[in-house]
């Protein structure tokens, strides 16, 4: 009895009524032919669904929809439409990821200079732990009408750049679409600000308006290699010489995917794509894991050198996330001992996220922006060497606000990636990866790229940048300074607990000018230090300090 009774469970009814109604307009036709012009759409509305339900019963891939035909694919169709649902209707102003609504609206609102204020206070509780704020005075100083800009070259360098404070982060033809590309660089020039080409190298894209660039050379030497995927200093020379090209950034990690290489599947390796990176078209390309022109802390200094050389005396640095804290220590003892500097160091938090990667490695590795840049400039600092390194910091900032407070931890400059794509058009509809971006920014299918209005989207770009400056430039008055370089950790507050707040240099250790050279008191900075080698990025044997965690003091 149960078994005759199943079909017309709650699993199996849908499939029995398409199957029923199938059965029933076809008798109906057999019966009278010349119905059939009126029968024939009920026909193909069962049997559509009866065919789907027979197939859902028999494949063998879904176990939901063998147990439930049809009526599971509901299922399928809310879970693609659960992140368009969640953002549109049920997320509130503060709580969407990974950037809240408040955060694009910003960017939208000055992109589009379109009034930016918030009526009715702000939205968050300022008594809940973590709330952060920035000191003001009783005296401000006038706000600056100049945009800051801030001067990026070594002792050893023969084209400084006078940089903007705010630029746009590495992102690579490639990843994101030559429309993206465009606007993003005629904004670039239409602001006199810096574009960051990613590592996908130097294409006519952001050859096009003119825009001020950052090279940046990855592990995949994309635009200056040889046909065996090594670095050529020829290839380099030619392309390093253009006057667009202000400055070299070697890429020794990222943060979104930190310690793990990249490839770009061969279908998406277009004719254009192959040309500007210089690899075989058709064919899987690939980015190591590592760099193959150097493996050593001084090697990297080395390069450092013939980058600068080969570009005419161009200021060259590198990006980073920061991992192990010793590797980073054993580049800093390399730089003492052989008197090479980079002219600057873009720390990149782990919280960054314009590359595609594995879960664990969005989650769970690399060290956040802040941590990471206090990090690093106390280290500089500790060794001597922090007045001959300019620092930039990227990782989700997008407001006056997040650039002051990692200013005030040390950074000289701020970039932004998804920033700088909101102000392009992106709705964070985190399709990226899929090559279907709605909005034509991240896609390589020109149908979809066309959305783009490159005229357009470039004065948005330029205006966000702009407006985020101005509202800088407000911050630091408030706060009766002159300069973001004025900045200091004791400027901002952070509340630790209900009942305890502390200021930056309180929830940071940054060690004094020398303080590591000396030997420092701070066990957590002294044990990296001593694990250092400037001939190895592996850790000196120390069994006594075998897992040394660095955390804010």
């Amino acid at each position: 009895m149960r078994l005759l009774l199943l079909p017309f469970s709650p699993r199996y009814v849908l499939l029995t009524i398409a199957l029923a109604g199938t059965a029933a307009v076809a008798a109906l036709i057999w019966q009278d032919p010349q119905g059939l012009p009126y029968l024939a759409l009920p026909l193909a509305f069962f049997g559509f669904f009866a065919v789907l339900g027979l197939r859902d019963l028999s494949q063998r891939q879904h176990a939901i929809l063998r147990n439930y035909p049809i009526a599971a694919h509901l299922r399928f169709i809310l879970e693609n439409i659960r992140p368009e649902m969640r953002q549109y209707f049920f997320e509130s102003d503060k709580e969407g990821a990974p950037f809240p609504r408040d955060k694009r609206a910003i960017v939208y609102q000055r992109a589009k200079k379109v009034l930016d204020k918030r009526p009715f206070g702000t939205q968050y509780d300022v008594y809940r732990n973590e709330y952060e704020w920035l000191h003001h005075s009783i005296a401000p100083a006038p706000v600056a009408k100049e945009p800051f800009r801030t001067l990026i070259g070594g002792r050893d360098c023969r084209a400084l750049y006078s940089a903007s404070v705010f630029n746009i982060s590495a992102m690579s033809f490639g990843s994101l679409s030559a429309n993206a590309i465009r606007a993003l660089n005629r904004g670039a020039k239409l602001g006199a600000f810096a574009h960051d080409t990613g590592e996908g190298g130097y294409s006519t894209h952001h050859k096009k308006f003119g825009g001020d660039l950052i090279w940046e050379i990855g592990t995949g030497y994309f635009g200056c290699r040889d046909p065996e995927g090594r670095f050529s200093p020829d290839i380099f020379r030619e392309v390093a010489a253009t006057p667009q090209i202000k400055m070299i950034e070697i890429k020794l990690s990222q943060g979104a995917k930190p310690g793990l290489g990249g490839i770009l599947p061969a279908p998406k390796v277009t004719r254009e794509i192959a040309r500007v990176r210089g690899v075989p078209r058709g064919k899987d390309c690939l980015s190591p894991v590592r760099h193959s022109a150097f493996s050593t802390p001084i090697g990297l200094l080395q390069f450092i050198v013939e980058l600068r050389s080969l570009s005419g005396g161009k200021p060259v640095g590198f990006k980073m996330c920061v991992g192990h804290p010793w590797e980073f220590m054993a580049i800093v003892k390399a730089m003492l001992e052989t008197g090479i500097a980079p002219d600057f160091i873009v720390i990149d938090g782990s919280e960054g996220g314009t590359g595609a990667a594995p879960l664990e490695f969005l989650d769970h590795v690399g060290m956040p922006l802040r941590d990471g840049l206090a990090f690093v400039h106390s280290t500089l600092t500790g060794a001597g060497l922090r007045d001959r390194i300019k620092l930039g910091a990227s990782g989700k900032i997008t407001s006056a606000f997040d650039m002051a407070r990692v200013m005030a931890l040390g950074a000289d400059w701020c970039n932004a990636a998804r920033g700088f794509m909101f102000a392009v058009g992106c709705i964070q509809a985190q399709t990226c990866h899929t090559g279907r971006c709605p909005t034509g920014v991240a896609t390589q299918d020109k149908s979809r790229q066309r959305a783009i209005v490159v005229s357009d989207k470039a004065v948005r770009v330029a205006s966000f940048h702009r407006e985020t400056v101005k509202a800088l430039a407000e911050l630091i008055a408030a706060a009766g300074l002159n300069h973001p370089s004025e900045l200091r950790p004791h400027h901002f507050m952070r509340r630790a607990a209900p009942d305890r707040v502390v200021t930056f240099a309180e929830q940071y250790r940054f060690l004094q000018p020398g303080e590591l050279l000396a030997g420092t008191d701070d066990a957590h900075m002294s044990r990296a230090w001593r694990l250092a080698q400037a001939h190895t990025f592996a850790a000196a044997s120390d069994g006594a300090t075998a897992d040394i965690p660095i955390a804010a003091e």
